[in-house]
């Protein structure tokens, strides 16, 4: 009788029988992966498998990688391990993106987002056009998280207002998706914002305050950029946005006292202790030294101070917009409790900001949920089959140094995004192919998050085939071609990513272990 699999231990297993994969056997179902993923989007529009395409094509990415793994006797108890540990990992990044899920929510009826549009429209003025746009975009996009609603919403009445200036339709475009980009890639609500770290192995606010070290000097510079680009505009006609500011004012109680709540969030963010050393664990590792682990409260801080966000606004929406609630078709309690679980749209005069006032609740991240479960599921079968590390090390043999690392990092998320045509496979397939050489090297994993960041989520949309270059230009109605050189924040950030890495500005280290 042929023995028990799992009778045997994992690292038993691992010594006695596996033999380690040849390259092209470890490629094999990154091949099929991505040959998968790039006839969903060529040939079948995205829609291979319905809505969930990536998420079956990393599934079936993940049986075929259990089987090259069975055929070279890796043990299934091996390949489950490793999936659960990889399940596991996320367990706080999926609690998050449900909080920000329901903060979407809470924050469209209690006001807040829609205080942040009008406020953000009435810095507009001929003479600084181009940088205002880039600002309110910016506004906006930090305020929802997701830069395919301000484009759709804010961003088309901001081309139609700098048409009527006279100002080329590729610089308004280009200003747009800077700062879309900026406000998406800085979100706690944006689902790449909280996907990179899942990927890495960081916490979301770390990596959000690691990432101000290239993404602030890169959108200051896009800011002056514009404003120069703006001195050589002779522009005609009037920004009436009069009409979108009286919209929002009928239809929401608007009040620089609505800012409250978000300002609360951050500060519980800064000021919410780390928590003593004694509630930290202590691990032994391979070698028999200790490691400190990351205290508990540091780990659920983030989940404190959303989850105050979500209490506060829901309360904020029954204090300041009482006729916003009688709108809806439940009661006050029922309204919130659906904007927090699921889809709310709040109906005005204006097609467009109706577009702009709709949230989906944890209902809504759903879908990027099951992404990462997903990817996590591919991620064990190829680290317990030993493809991920093959394939790391191949790489990492053109990496002799720690720029050479990042360089491969961000050629990698390049590559993504132009052979699977999306973002978040250019984010997930990097970070979990790196965060053991990162870790390995020492640094932190907030340099690999920033990295798929500066590479992976803000470079989509410059490709005309991939899923955000589509989905923009048919958007805002100007080409790819046409706006891609004046999306000045999009492709400077890989650039500012691989100075900061070459000049050795603030690489975080890891922890050093006792």
């Amino acid at each position: 009788m042929a023995d028990n699999p799992y009778s045997k231990r994992p690292q038993d297993e691992n010594i006695v029988e596996n033999k380690e994969l040849s390259l092209m056997e470890a490629m094999i179902p990154v091949v099929i992966l991505i040959a998968l993923l790039a006839y969903n989007i060529s040939m079948k529009g995205g829609e291979m498998f319905g809505g969930y395409s990536n998420h079956i094509i990393l599934l079936i990415g993940a049986a075929i990688a259990t089987a090259v793994g069975l055929f070279n006797k890796t043990s299934v108890v091996t390949i489950l391990q490793e999936i659960m540990e990889n399940l596991r990992s996320v367990l706080v990044p999926i609690l998050i993106l449900f909080l920000v899920g329901a903060l979407a929510g809470t924050w469209l009826i209690s006001g807040i987002i829609p205080a942040m549009v009008y406020y953000g429209l009435q810095v507009l003025s001929p003479s600084y056009f181009l940088p205002a746009t880039v600002v309110i975009a910016a506004i906006i996009s930090l305020a929802t998280g997701s830069s395919w609603t301000t484009s759709a919403t804010v961003g088309i009445a901001l081309i139609g207002i700098g048409k009527a200036l006279g100002i080329p339709a590729g610089m308004i475009a280009g200003a747009v998706i800077s700062g879309a980009y900026f406000g998406d890639k800085m979100s706690p609500l944006s689902d790449t914002t909280n996907l990179a770290p899942a990927m890495a192995g960081g916490e979301l606010f770390s990596h959000i305050k690691y990432m101000t070290i290239t993404t602030v000097p890169t959108i200051l510079i896009t800011i002056v950029i514009f404003s120069i680009l703006s001195l050589t505009i002779t522009a005609t006609g009037n920004a009436d946005v009069s009409n979108l500011l009286a919209v929002i004012d009928k239809t929401f109680y608007i009040s620089p006292v609505l800012f409250t709540v978000p300002a609360v969030v951050i500060a519980l963010i800064i000021l919410l202790p780390n928590g003593p050393k004694d509630v930290s664990s202590t691990v032994i590792d391979s070698e028999g030294k200790t490691a400190e682990t990351t205290p508990f409260i540091k780990k659920v801080k983030p989940l404190i101070a959303l989850g105050a966000g979500v209490i506060l606004a829901a309360i904020f929406a029954q204090v300041f917009q009482p006729s916003v609630l009688k709108g809806l078709p439940g009661t006050n309690i029922q309204d919130i409790t659906t904007a927090i679980l699921s889809d709310t749209a709040i109906t005005t005069e204006n097609e467009k900001l109706n577009e702009l006032f709709s949230a989906g609740g944890v209902n809504g991240m759903l879908w990027t949920i099951y992404l990462i479960l997903s990817a996590m599921v591919f991620g064990g079968v190829m680290d317990g089959i030993g493809a991920l590390q093959r394939i790391t090390k191949s790489l990492l043999s053109m990496a002799t140094s720690v720029f050479g690392l990042f360089g491969t990092t961000v050629a990698s998320c390049l590559g993504l995004n132009i052979i699977a045509s999306d973002q978040y496979l250019a984010i997930v397939i990097p970070g979990k192919m790196f965060k053991n050489a990162f870790e390995d090297r020492g640094l932190a994993p907030e340099n690999l998050s920033r990295t798929l960041e500066d590479s992976g989520t803000v470079t989509s949309v410059l490709i005309p085939w991939n899923t955000c270059g589509a989905y923009q230009s048919g958007v805002l109605g100007v080409g790819v071609v046409e706006y891609a050189a004046y999306a000045f924040f999009n492709w400077m950030s890989p650039i500012a990513t691989l100075v900061v890495a070459a000049l050795g500005i603030k690489i975080k280290q890891a922890v050093k272990r006792n």
